[in-house]
């Protein structure tokens, strides 16, 4: 059979052909086609036998026993070994009997049954890998840690954040695995200074502060806890002498608004119709503002601070406010959002009073900062590769223990768990790698470069990314929900995880029971609601290797955190038995993919 012919069959049938002739099976499609033009020229051509029955001398050490005896010795079998081989149920001539009964009794309709236990379809041997909640809650707590002294968090580009993964890599070296600190130079803010935030209704003498100041009603706003430096903001400096006026925008969609408030402090009131940061930042530029306030009026009010709605962070697209600002960062624009309370004092100040603002947000946001991707790799037998990653890095004004450190302890985990299964099992037929990425927060950075930097050898070689991102249920699952959602963008990949999933409900009942798990797939097309959403690090994976096919990936998200974006996600609401049921479900696909390179 010529190359020509070889390319009209699917993969898994070119592996069965070489299979049958006792070659390798591991590598891309057009290296099995490869080999197989090669092979049948040395042999005088190419089997085209689907069906072939391996030989006794090709079936190993249990070619000679019979149907029973290989029953009571498949316990003796090596994982690797159950792992790479196609498992059928028995034959049952009653069964087979009946079944043709009933065939011959329909009359006006055609079918096939194709049961696993016939032999027609594959029947593989998932076994649930472990998984240590103990283990899982250290590595959480130790990159908590490692956040900034004052504001927790390990923001991107910052020392917080190399501490955070070079601790990663140390870890995966210590698991045995061959390790890579990646770096990239990427578009980042920084916050350079504790920023200052205040409202004044001045004295007799109408001053605030100073030597005449006395008897000023100063009110400082506390950093974190009444207000949160926003993504990309640059910096303002006014102080209360500078009587800055600030505009009420409303929600931010009347336009006239917006041109009202040049050479003020914008003010934003969330709620009614709304547009996101990168759009109010925008409008900031293009209508010439000095800085802007963007107030949490609706956000998880009541539910984590009293009656409040606590500050949160945001991103923006430093693309499209460069954009704005014909080519080049605004640094001159403080942007911030607000807590409910902080904002209605302002409102009762500057609003509906005599009082003035005081802003002093110190931040650089026209350069680039290093960002890191730690990386473990364990070298399988082809370049096949399987990946698993999350993000560690945090919002700077907050320990992220939820978003993301949940997903990186978990990604640590796996790893941890299935290299121990490959000190026991040996070399795997991929190679399996496991990456934490930097620069989620601010736009899928490290990722994204990742993803760039490795294109060529993804497209061809990358098997399965398998994201964990907030991965995580709050213990409080009576009042907060206990759902969390697998989905995929791949059938072949739905129908494992939906089997493995089955098993997990049976063998690990006492905990799966705790939670909803449900499982979707995710087909269409970017952006349609049936679509793989591009909202996290898979993203990269699955829409940016090129090429007509997207990238398969599964992902796992928890039912989420009220804490979100918000100085409150501590290790206090941390749940460290809710990470086992992504990380016992996809790290047991991880290995079944790892010693079975048919699927």
């Amino acid at each position: 059979m010529d190359e020509t012919a070889l390319s009209q069959h699917s993969v898994a049938e070119l592996k069965e052909m070489l299979r049958s002739q006792g070659l390798a099976v591991s590598g891309n499609k057009s290296l099995l086609i490869e080999r197989l033009v090669t092979s049948g020229s040395q042999k005088g051509g190419v089997r085209n036998d689907l069906t072939h029955v391996p030989t006794t001398s090709e079936e190993g050490p249990q070619a000679n026993l019979s149907l029973e005896e290989k029953g009571d010795s498949a316990s003796q079998l090596t994982f690797k070994q159950r792992m790479s081989t196609t498992v059928y149920g028995p034959l049952n001539l009653g069964i087979l009997i009946a079944i043709g009964l009933a065939l011959l009794m329909v009359t006006a309709t055609v079918f096939i049954i194709q049961p696993s236990w016939l032999g027609f379809e594959p029947d593989y041997d998932y076994e649930l890998i472990d998984f240590d909640q103990t283990q899982a809650q250290t590595f959480a707590q130790n990159l908590v840690d490692l956040g900034h002294p004052d504001w927790e968090g390990r923001m991107s580009g910052t020392d917080e954040e190399a501490n955070a993964a070079t601790y990663i890599e140390s870890e995966f070296k210590a698991m045995g695995m061959t390790t890579q600190l990646n770096q990239y130079q990427v578009p980042m803010h920084h916050v350079d200074a504790e920023p200052s935030l205040q409202v004044c209704i001045p004295n007799i003498l109408n001053v605030c502060d100073g030597v005449f100041g006395g008897n000023a009603d100063v009110t400082t706003f506390q950093h974190r806890v009444d207000y949160v430096i926003q993504g990309f903001s640059g910096r303002s400096q006014f102080a209360f002498a500078d009587n800055v006026p600030v505009t009420d925008l409303g929600n931010g969609s009347d336009d006239s608004l917006w041109q009202s408030a040049s050479d003020s402090v914008g003010y934003l009131r969330s709620g009614g119709t709304k547009i996101g940061n990168s759009a109010m930042y925008v409008k900031a530029v293009e209508n010439g503002l000095l800085g802007l306030i963007r107030v949490n009026k609706d956000y998880n009010c009541g539910k984590i601070e009293g009656n409040d709605c606590v500050p949160i962070f945001k991103g923006s697209s430093v693309d499209d406010i460069t954009a704005a600002n014909g080519g080049t960062v605004p640094t001159d624009i403080a942007f911030i959002g607000m807590s409910k309370d902080a904002g209605e004092i302002l409102e009762s100040v500057v609003f509906n009073g005599t009082g003035t603002l005081a802003m002093n947000i110190d931040v650089t946001n026209d350069g680039t900062r290093t960002i890191y991707v730690p990386c473990g790799t364990i070298e399988g037998k082809s370049s096949d590769i399987v990946m698993v990653g999350g993000h560690h890095d945090t919002v700077y004004h907050g320990q992220g223990a939820i978003d993301d450190t949940s997903g990186s302890a978990s990604v640590m985990e796996m790893a941890r768990q299935i290299s121990e299964i490959v000190n026991t099992t040996g070399t795997p037929e991929r190679t399996l790698r496991f990456c934490t990425w930097g620069g989620e927060e601010e736009g899928l950075y490290g990722s994204k470069a990742y993803v760039a930097e490795n294109k060529e050898f993804l497209k061809d070689h990358l098997r399965l990314y398998i994201n964990l991102d907030m991965n995580h249920v709050d213990a409080d699952t009576a009042n907060r929900g206990n759902s969390v959602s697998l989905f995929t963008n791949n059938q072949d990949d739905f129908e494992h995880i939906e089997r493995i999933t089955q098993l997990y409900r049976i063998q690990r009942s006492e905990v799966a029971e705790k939670y909803d798990i449900g499982i979707q797939l995710l087909e269409g097309e970017k952006g349609d609601a049936d679509g793989m959403p591009y909202n996290s690090d898979h993203g990269p994976f699955v829409y940016d290797l090129g090429g007509s096919d997207r990238g398969r990936a599964v992902v796992c998200y928890g039912s989420g955190s009220w804490e979100y974006h918000t100085y409150l996600d501590t290790m206090d609401r941390f749940n460290p038995e809710s990470l086992g049921v992504s990380v016992t479900i996809y790290g047991t696909y991880v290995r079944l993919l790892a010693y079975n390179a048919d699927i």
